[in-house]
């Protein structure tokens, strides 16, 4: 019901002129979704208050709430079901001008209404505050609505469900090119460095480059797996254990529908870009005890904002590490996706990063993945890269690296769109990574042997196999050809705007 429903919404929306893209279909989407489900939640709560006997006090005012313009029902005798009350149920351009002119503002003054950034009603606030309502045909918003009404998403098993199938949509937003892809991680790889990191109940966990929130939802599910939870810990996963932030607007209001779909109310996403605060502002109770994150590269921050790191670089990715490294409390545990290059560069941020990278922690795992990991999944990075080659690196804060074991991920194939990473490629990686054990494709480096002028951590296969950090000849000309088509594209949309 699920699936053909998205599909249903996604045929009206290609029917819009203000909406062009996967990242149009998924915003506009997710607005509708939101309100439809904070309209389940404020009525589930309203029943259990009854049931206790209390008044329930409702978040949004009647006006607003989604049975009153996008669902008022006609009055039915028990059994009949609802029936949508079509006398009553705005459309055409009377829709269209209560949502622009009366619904969205009033949805945006929650931000200034709200008691606190961690609040349901300061999020929607945030949300209708960021993105706007691109159907300009009230008909077709009228049949989206509809679309919207008819999903039930009040069960863990209906929940379940639809997180799995807005999930594809992100992922579809990364297929479908452009910037989409920074959007969405692969999730098996997501799931690979949960299950190496071992997240635990009462840990603070911390994406300060979050996205759609892949890596917030993924730990959730293998924390909520394993069953057995007390109400403490289901309210500890709740409202402490989740934090991350994001800089675009899009990608913020994703993270919370996302994280809302997986069973977080009242997710602890903040709009924020991460790099604008200083380390040195940084105190103990800012600290986590996981950080899991993808953040993007191949950006180039301003001088202003390099002045926030100990380290100045304009490489984004870079930034995000030495933020990762101080937002860990001693003994925290990191594992974060970075260009592959990183562990080679020679310029003097990335070799000073490296040593304080071995000397503050113990880098224990470095996973090597193939070129096209992240193909079809979309490379969260402000470039367009086609074959981009990354590492994850696993590290515990505190004391000082001894030894490093690589894996060097080889699926048998080629990975793409059509052959994307599943979690059987990983298997193996994380089952020998338990006990760092020696194989074909994995080995350990003594960090005494690593050059202490250079700290490279670009090392050889010694069991055969390519050097980690080393492009080849056809990846770079394939990235060149990619730039070059991102820049004629660009180009061409400058020409047309003159």
């Amino acid at each position: 019901m699920f699936e053909q429903a998205f599909k249903n919404i996604d045929n009206v929306l290609r029917k819009e002129a203000g909406c062009t893209t996967e990242l149009d279909y998924t915003e506009q989407t997710s607005w509708l979704l939101f309100l439809k489900y904070l309209d389940g939640l404020e009525q589930d709560k309203a029943d259990e208050a009854k049931l206790e006997g209390k008044r329930y006090s409702f978040i949004l005012d009647k006006p607003y709430r989604w049975e009153s313009w996008a669902a008022p029902t006609l009055r039915q005798s028990s059994g009949t079901g609802r029936v949508i009350d079509h006398n009553k149920a705005l459309t055409g351009s009377d829709l269209s001008e209560f949502v622009n002119l009366k619904l969205f503002p009033y949805l945006h003054s929650f931000k200034q209404k709200a008691s606190g950034p961690n609040t349901i009603e300061y999020k929607i606030g945030e949300i209708f505050g960021e993105i706007k309502n691109k159907i300009q045909s009230g008909y077709n918003l009228r049949e989206i609505i509809d679309r919207i009404d008819e999903l039930r998403f009040r069960s863990q098993v209906e929940k379940h469900e639809l997180s799995h199938l807005y999930e594809a949509k992100i992922k579809n937003m990364g297929n479908a090119g452009r910037n989409g892809g920074e959007y969405y991680t692969p999730r098996p790889l997501i799931r690979a460095m949960v299950q190496v990191v071992k997240p635990k109940i009462g840990d603070r966990i911390y994406d300060g480059a979050c996205g759609s929130a892949g890596f917030l939802c993924e730990a959730f599910d293998y924390l909520n797996a394993k069953g057995n939870l007390s109400t403490k810990d289901l309210t500890t996963l709740q409202t402490r254990t989740f934090y991350g932030k994001e800089k675009k607007s899009l990608a913020y209001v994703m993270a919370i529908m996302n994280m809302i779909l997986h069973g977080i109310e009242a997710p602890n996403i903040i709009h924020t870009n991460t790099l604008t605060e200083n380390l040195a502002d940084i105190q103990e109770k800012d600290r986590y005890d996981v950080v899991l994150a993808n953040p993007p590269f191949g950006g180039k921050e301003r001088k202003e904002v390099q002045q926030n790191f100990p380290i100045r670089t304009g490489e984004t990715a870079f930034l995000f590490l030495q933020h990762f490294i101080k937002m860990l409390k001693a003994g925290g545990r990191g594992g974060v996706v970075i260009k592959n290059t990183f562990l080679s560069n020679t310029d003097n941020a990335s070799v000073s990063l490296r040593k304080l990278l071995l000397e503050s922690c113990n880098l224990h795992t470095v996973l090597d993945c193939p070129g096209g990991t992240f193909q079809g999944a979309g490379v969260k990075t402000y470039l367009l890269y086609t074959s981009v080659k990354t590492v994850v690196l696993f590290f515990d804060k505190g004391a000082p690296t001894r030894k490093v074991w690589f894996y060097q991920l080889d699926p048998g194939r080629n990975l793409g769109k059509t052959n994307p990473l599943n979690d059987d490629d990983l298997k193996e990686f994380v089952k020998l990574q338990k006990t760092f054990a020696n194989s074909p494709k994995s080995w350990t480096v003594d960090a005494k042997t690593i050059d202490q002028t250079t700290f490279d951590l670009s090392v050889k296969n010694p069991h055969g196999g390519e050097v980690i950090a080393h492009r080849s000849p056809q990846e770079i000309m394939d990235e060149i050809a990619a730039l070059d088509a991102k820049s004629a594209d660009v180009l061409g949309n400058i020409k047309a705007l003159l």
